[in-house]
């Protein structure tokens, strides 16, 4: 089995060049240690120091010197927008502060589906809409999933 020896950042490395490619929703791409399974059936091992997000355009080099370029697999999503920029600011911090994976974008946050969160939000003005799209949310200041502050 053929290993990733380095992860090029989306835009970093020329697309054109990729020889296979890599397509998965967010759990998928959020990992550490694992075996992908290529476009062409092709298992290759992923193995880092702590766990990374695959961000759609990222290129994966091979321990033989092919890049495979990963894809964001499109998954149900909740579209958060709001009455106001600052309104949609004050959501975002109730998201934020509930540790939750969000992608933030001009007028919108998009997460992962969950009713609780989303009666939650609904609670708070939002208006909540499912949607399906790539879901890649920002990485924080922790990246991994697992933290530690006191709480």
């Amino acid at each position: 089995m053929r290993h990733i020896v380095d992860i090029l950042a989306a835009g970093s490395w020329n697309t054109a060049e990729a020889a296979e490619h890599f397509t998965a929703d967010y759990e998928g791409r959020h990992r550490r240690r694992a075996s992908l399974t290529l476009q062409s059936g092709e298992s290759v091992m992923l193995e880092l120091e702590h766990p990374r997000l695959l961000r759609e355009g990222d290129g994966l080099k091979l321990d033989d010197g092919r890049t495979v370029r990963v894809h964001a697999l499109p998954e149900q999503l909740m579209e958060v927008t709001a009455h106001t920029p600052l309104h949609l600011l004050q959501l975002a911090w109730h998201i934020g502060n509930r540790h939750l994976p969000a992608a933030i974008e001009a007028g919108r946050v998009l997460l992962r589906e969950d009713h609780v969160i989303a009666e939650m939000l609904r609670g708070l003005g939002a208006h909540v809409h499912r949607i399906e799209a790539a879901f890649d949310p920002e990485g924080g200041a922790y990246a991994a999933r697992a933290h530690d502050h006191g709480h």
